[in-house]
């Protein structure tokens, strides 16, 4: 794609603020009033028609325990041109030095956690499965509006990306173009990027025996389904039946799938011909997975977790963990009501009562409080 200038990107940024369109994930309306005029005017191409895009900057090395990603967050591939409708943001490189243990550790339970990308792609563009945007503009309702199912236009490109008001360009599902620019996956399993936990991060398609590299590849299938019939009828919440349009319409069934709750599976790959914990992007929910098997490095912290989430690189606390069957960080009517089921499963001693050594969070690579 052929972009504007940086001058002219930053101008139409500070543009868009003064209109009042930055959101964690903008509005759905086009630019009007004069900032749309203001930026109609500086967005005109140069005389010569020639405006030279961004380059993408990567680099990838492993230095003493870490494998260091750093880059300017551009894709190699063209994106979609942005702003558009769905998403007015333009993107701009950004600054990231990411890093992630060579030898990631696995935690006996999903790890959760707001304000992180969940990852980084192998061209420096990070990963991000859940949006801001909520019913009724109500973020405190626990219904989210997902970007991928395709019920609210969220501006996602042929890449299923779309970029923040920071100018930051991301990935919510399938990232085509990287894919492509890596040979594709019909014919090999392909490795696009890396959890902020450590673990490797492929494609769709892996290993229909997961312990056999000469086995068949096919595309991966989720373990999270549909919820059936109604959501709960209550004044806050959207009602109606569960259908897709948010992150809460999806429940996780174990072994309804090839994926755990995480997305992954342990296997062979490729890189890892010994085996190892991988997460792999599916075409159905939930896309990119909504927590890590180990704990994330701080270094893909967004400026830190949400007010009263865990500090960052620490997994939220079991009590949480049981609760939140949906990841979300959020425990909506039909979490509450299962409440008291779901705290069974801290009852590891199942005395009927729950310890301190049950229910608060053990430290990130170890030992307990």
């Amino acid at each position: 794609m052929i972009t504007k200038p940086h001058f002219l990107t930053a101008a139409a940024a500070a543009l868009h603020l003064l209109a009042g369109t930055a959101s964690a994930h903008p509005g759905h309306d086009e630019f009007r009033g004069p900032a749309a005029a203001i930026l109609a005017e500086i967005s005109r191409e140069p005389a010569s028609g020639v405006v030279t895009a961004p380059a993408n900057e990567v680099s990838i090395a492993v230095e003493g325990d870490f494998r260091v990603i750093k880059s300017n967050g551009w894709p190699d591939h063209a994106p979609g041109a942005f702003p558009r409708r769905g998403n007015p943001n333009t993107a701009t490189p950004q600054h990231y030095s990411f890093r992630v243990p060579v030898k990631p550790r696995a935690e006996p339970e999903p790890v959760r956690g707001g304000g992180f990308w969940w990852g980084v792609a192998l061209n420096g563009v990070p990963f991000e499965p859940g949006t801001a945007e909520a019913w009724n503009n109500d973020r405190q309702s626990g219904w989210r509006y997902e970007a991928a199912t395709g019920f609210l236009n969220l501006g996602l490109d042929e890449h299923n990306a779309h970029v923040q008001p920071t100018g930051a360009y991301h990935y919510h599902a399938l990232p085509a173009g990287l894919i492509e620019k890596r040979g594709g996956d019909e014919k090999q399993m392909l490795l696009i990027g890396w959890a902020a936990d450590g673990f490797p991060l492929y494609s769709s398609r892996a290993y229909s025996d997961a312990k056999d590299a000469r086995s068949a590849l096919r595309k991966m299938k989720s373990s999270w389904q549909l919820r059936k019939g109604a959501r709960p009828a209550q004044a806050g919440g959207p009602g109606g039946n569960y259908d897709g349009r948010f992150t809460q319409d999806f429940e996780f069934v174990k072994d309804s799938g090839d994926l755990d709750e995480c997305n992954g599976r342990t296997g062979v790959t490729p890189e890892f011909p010994g085996g190892t914990y991988y997460y792999c992007l599916t075409v159905e929910f939930p896309f990119v997975p909504r927590s890590w098997r180990g704990v994330p490095d701080p270094s893909f912290a967004k400026g830190g977790p949400p007010p009263g989430g865990p500090p960052p690189g620490f997994p939220p606390p079991p009590l949480m963990r049981a609760l939140d069957t949906n990841s979300d960080g959020i425990l909506d009517p039909d979490e509450i009501a299962k409440a008291p089921e779901a705290l069974k499963s801290l009852d590891k001693n199942a005395d009927g009562a729950l310890t301190p050594e049950e229910y608060h969070p053990p430290f990130p690579g170890g030992g307990g409080r």
